[in-house]
């Protein structure tokens, strides 16, 4: 595959362990619950998507793409709930990012096939 792909790949991996280490923080600093359990689903579901891409590009981004778009409406919700910027703005940030690179290496990729 090419460069796009490969840097896409490890980004979802980079993004899982942070969806995953925020939950566990989000326990330890406000005793969240959800945030525990969001952090771990998403988190997992994030990595699950990470291993796919490896054997089916398609559905691995396609996952990732989806998981990334719920977080960033959830955290568009909380920045808008909470008026506060951390941690729901930056996790925003992140989760738009993130759904953008990987929506548009599933239709690169689409295209290149």
């Amino acid at each position: 595959m090419n460069n796009l792909f490969q840097i896409t790949t490890w980004s979802i991996l980079v993004y899982a362990l942070l969806v995953l280490v925020g939950g566990g923080i989000g326990y330890i600093k406000a005793k969240s619950k959800m945030s525990l359990i969001s952090g771990l689903g998403s988190g997992g579901g994030l990595l699950i998507s990470w291993f796919l891409c490896r054997q089916n590009p398609t559905l691995g981004l396609g996952m990732a793409a989806l998981i990334a778009l719920v977080l960033f409406i959830v955290f568009i919700i909380r920045l808008f709930r909470t008026g506060s910027f951390m941690p729901a703005g930056g996790m925003m940030i992140l989760s738009g990012i993130a759904t953008f690179l990987f929506a548009w290496t599933l239709i690169y990729s689409q295209l290149i096939l």
